[in-house]
Formats: C-alpha cells, structure tokens, sequence
C-alpha cells in the first residue's frame, strides 16, 4: 500500500501538471469552444484512454523502447505531427456553415474520443514524461511496481480528467456565446487551425 502522503504528494502534482499549459489542455480548450462542453468531454475521454496505454506502456517497460530508439520516437512523433497537421488542415478549410447541426450531433462523440486517443498516444514524449514521473512514487519494498504504477497511472488521470474537465466547461460556455456569430465561428475555425498547426510543429521539433 502507497502511504498517504506519497499519494497527497502524487495527487497534488498531477493536479499541477495537468494545469500546466501544454498540448492536451490547449486542445481540450479549442476543442470545447468550437464545439462545445460536452465535445470536450469525449476529448477528454479520448486523451485519458491514451494515458491508460502510455501507463500500461511505462508497467510493461514499452516506453523504455521510445526513450532509447531514437527511430521509434521519430516515427511516432511524426505520426503525430501528421495528424496535427490534418486537424489544421480541416479547421482552416471549415466555414460556419460546416459546424455540425442537430442531425449531426450524433457523428460528433466517436470523432472527438477519436481525436484525443491519437493525439495522445503518438506523442512519444508522454511516455518518457511517464517513465520519469510515475516510477518516484513506487516503492519496491511495498509490492509489484508494476501494479504501483498502474495504480498511480489511474489518480493521474482522475486529476486530469478534474482539471480538463473544468476548462472543457469554461470554454464551452464561452464557445456557446461566441458561436452565436458566423463571423466568430469562423474567426474560432482559423484560431483552432493554428493552434493545430502549432502543435504540429512543436512535436515533429521535439528532440528525444
């Protein structure tokens, strides 16, 4: 059993680093204005699914093979880029009339949860972050750390699933006015494009 003020310590700088300005909260951001809190929500989901995988990845020793391949981390990090990329592609193109409606709605989930797995996952560097971050917190001397880290894996995404949940529902009552405007739909389209774009290039830059 991980004692208490491990876990208070844990807690508290999962909350902090998910409140950290970075890739997946400025996502869930522009994902949430433009379509709305409950969009967010299914990013968030998405996002959350890929850090089951980089957690069990980090158990299983997986993420040892992206900290020390430098060709893995490389193609995993461009597909990433790529998919970016994409996302800009189609924000960019995207006029107010393109905003999906109530038939629409019910495309909406699947893509978005869709969208925050592959982010997530094709980021090499969310491994190695968790490689680094989980392993401080286990202790050898109090069972498997492979279950330990499993287990801290899972507080880390209930605090980011708190933290993004909450700018997922300011965003979205924000988006929800602003969206009354074509102009500022489309205005939101072009802002939520560079962001992607941005975020494109910050990965396919990012040194292992």
């Amino acid at each position: 059993m991980i004692p208490i003020d491990t876990l208070a310590a844990f807690l508290t700088a999962s909350i902090l680093l998910a409140l950290a300005p970075g890739p997946d909260n400025i996502f869930v951001l522009t994902q949430s204005a433009i379509n709305g809190r409950s969009a967010g929500i299914f990013v968030i989901l998405g996002l959350c699914t890929g850090l089951i995988v980089h957690s069990s990845a980090v158990a299983l020793g997986v993420a040892v093979i992206f900290q020390r391949s430098a060709t893995a981390f490389f193609i995993l990090k461009m597909i990433g880029a790529g998919y970016l990329a994409y996302l800009a592609w189609q924000a960019f193109r995207a006029s107010a009339d393109q905003i999906p409606n109530e038939s629409e709605k019910d495309l909406i989930p699947w893509k978005l949860y869709r969208r925050g797995v592959i982010m997530n996952i094709t980021n090499p560097k969310v491994s190695i972050f968790f490689l680094a971050f989980l392993p401080q917190f286990a202790d050898p001397l109090r069972g498997p750390v492979s279950m330990q880290i499993l287990f801290l894996g899972g507080l880390f995404i209930i605090a980011t699933l708190f933290v993004f949940s909450s700018i997922a529902f300011l965003a979205g009552s924000l988006g929800q006015w602003l969206n009354k405007s074509d102009r500022i739909q489309t205005t939101l389209n072009k802002i939520a494009g560079t962001v992607f774009l941005g975020l494109a290039l910050k990965l396919a830059t990012t040194k292992q």
